[in-house]
């Protein structure tokens, strides 16, 4: 049988969408995001496209670099993106746009950067100090690919640059909570 080359798939509720090519979909939908939050001084700290309990979720975290995410900001780029994610994903999904949360677990290494003097508590391999501790606050002074971490310690008072092969893991700090 033939397929008319002017055909368009309508999908009805019924349909499933466990065949959808997540990355071709996250590669156009990225962009848009980016844009839009730029116009609004925000960055986009991770875009998620995930399926959970047969339901679809686009997740946005957003931060600013200037100024603490709010609820109004969120609302406003759930707005501004919403007719333009409809045209894009073929199916029912939800959207949720929050700010990346107070002791948010870093997941990437662009984030070293995005949340660049910020504070974190690290967890490493392998001590780097006399006193072997391999757990600690500190501020994120930079990061660098080849480098590695450069980070303030708190408790010795300089610099200390970290190997990306010795972070365990990292997540923001707030001595407010």
């Amino acid at each position: 049988m033939k397929r008319d080359k002017n055909y368009k798939f309508q999908p009805d509720e019924n349909t499933s969408f466990d065949y959808v090519n997540k990355h071709e979909l996250m590669d156009k939908l990225t962009p848009l995001i980016d844009n839009t939050l730029m116009r609004f001084g925000l960055i986009p700290v991770e875009i998620e496209l995930i399926k959970e309990n047969h339901k679809w979720f686009l997740r946005i975290f957003i931060y600013s670099q200037e100024r603490e995410v709010n609820l109004d900001d969120c609302e406003r780029v759930s707005r501004s993106l919403s007719d333009f994610l409809e045209e894009l994903i073929p199916f029912k999904y939800n959207l949720e746009v929050s700010s990346p949360g107070l002791e948010r677990k870093i997941k990437s290494e662009k984030e070293y950067l995005i949340f660049k003097n910020r504070d974190i508590n690290i967890k490493l391999k392998e001590s780097i100090d006399e006193a072997g501790e391999k757990q600690f606050v500190a501020k994120i002074i930079d990061f660098d690919d080849n480098e590695g971490l450069t980070v303030y310690s708190y408790k010795d008072k300089k610099n200390i640059l970290i190997q990306k092969n010795n972070i365990i893991s990292a997540k923001l700090y707030t001595s407010e909570i």
